[in-house]
């Protein structure tokens, strides 16, 4: 795993018969597989689910000041890519493989409100909040019993 712990993070896998070896052609692969997380702060933008072969990782927002509350793997990547607050959970299998591929997946899958907002042809306001621009307060029954 490589990262410069603001946004950008990659993951690599590498075999050798000897260790210094095997570390340096997982780096290479890393550096190979870099990708730009987009975050809000200190956490992600949204909830988001990763899978990869049987394991399965949440990824939920936190308020600024939770931390990473993981372990392993899970907890590095998310802290290399400079996330500092956030709450994972892991579904599945634990094997620690599978477990950093379904994290990496679940950030790739990640996306900013202005790229969301883009797309849909609406404004940030509109897809940040979506129920508070419906009624605007404007269409609201009257229930004052009259």
């Amino acid at each position: 795993m490589i990262g410069d712990e603001v946004d950008r993070v990659g993951v690599g896998y590498g075999k050798a018969r000897e260790v210094p070896l095997a570390i340096s052609k997982a780096v290479d692969d890393a550096k190979k597989n870099l990708f730009q997380v987009p975050k809000h702060g200190t956490t992600i933008t949204h909830q988001v689910t990763g899978q990869f072969d049987a394991a399965r990782v949440l990824l939920r927002p936190a308020s600024e000041g939770t931390g990473v509350i993981a372990g392993g793997g899970v907890r590095a990547v998310l802290e290399l890519a400079g996330i500092r607050d956030i709450l994972p959970k892991s579904l599945g299998t634990t094997n620690p493989i599978n477990m950093l591929k379904a994290t990496v997946v679940a950030l790739k899958m990640l996306r900013r409100p202005e790229d969301v907002a883009r797309i849909r042809g609406k404004t940030v306001a509109d897809v940040l909040f979506p129920r508070a621009r419906k009624n605007d307060g404007k269409d609201t029954p009257d229930h004052s019993g009259s």
